[in-house]
């Protein structure tokens, strides 16, 4: 499981696209918190603390809100919505949750120890068939990656989901089939092809074409 991530906002009193525009030109991103059967609250949020966060795995962390006057929000980030000319975040939502909620998360696959990989030391390429995997689970128990061993691992091996051992509570939402996440593939040899010349030499040989025409210029020179 990720760590709680801490973030402060501000009460917003009013909702709608008016205020939205409004908080915006003050420079801070407007935002709801909603979920767990209780009311929207509306708050704004400090763009460069988001950022710090917007970079990571904004989707798989779950957060604290620190409400000033208000209290603290443990969510997930449901949505960005961002201005499609200069990327600035608009609006962002999160959602409460509870301990009988499970959510379904992409978590990015991690790959170690390449160094020990028979495989990959003999020139084989790994070939990643998923960067990311689909999981439900609790939003207490989203694991920060999927991490994979490569220990071993030789040319022409796969590795599938059965071959990850994931947290308890934690489940792929692909569930009736062992698909791959990826391969230890054979190296790709250029085979560079021999030119092959299509004109032969014919140094030292005279053609018959060759000797009409000397017989020609001598004709000529008798004459």
């Amino acid at each position: 499981m990720s760590d709680v991530q801490p973030i402060s906002a501000k009460m917003r009193e009013r909702a709608g696209k008016g205020a939205a525009r409004a908080t915006r030109r003050e420079g801070r991103i407007p935002a709801v918190i909603y979920g767990n059967k209780l009311d929207p609250v509306m708050i704004s949020l400090d763009p460069i603390e988001m950022l710090r966060h917007l970079r990571g795995a904004f989707y798989t962390h779950v957060y604290e809100i620190d409400i000033d006057g208000v209290g603290k929000e443990r969510v997930l980030a449901r949505d960005v919505q961002t201005d499609p000319v200069t990327d600035k975040e608009l609006h962002i939502d999160f959602m409460r949750f509870s301990k009988s909620t499970r959510v379904n998360v992409e978590v990015e696959c991690q790959f170690i120890n390449e160094e020990e990989c028979p495989g990959l030391s003999q020139g084989g390429v790994l070939n990643v068939v998923r960067y990311t995997i689909e999981l439900v689970c609790s939003p207490a128990s989203i694991p920060e990656a999927i991490v994979i061993d490569l220990t071993g691992l030789e040319i022409g091996d796969s590795i599938h989901i059965s071959n990850v051992t994931l947290p308890d509570d934690v489940e792929p939402v692909i569930d009736d089939r062992d698909f791959t996440i990826a391969t230890i593939a054979a190296p790709t040899l250029a085979v560079e092809e021999e030119e092959e010349d299509g004109d032969e030499e014919t140094d030292g040989e005279e053609t018959e074409g060759d000797d009409e025409d000397a017989d020609a210029e001598g004709e000529k020179d008798k004459s």
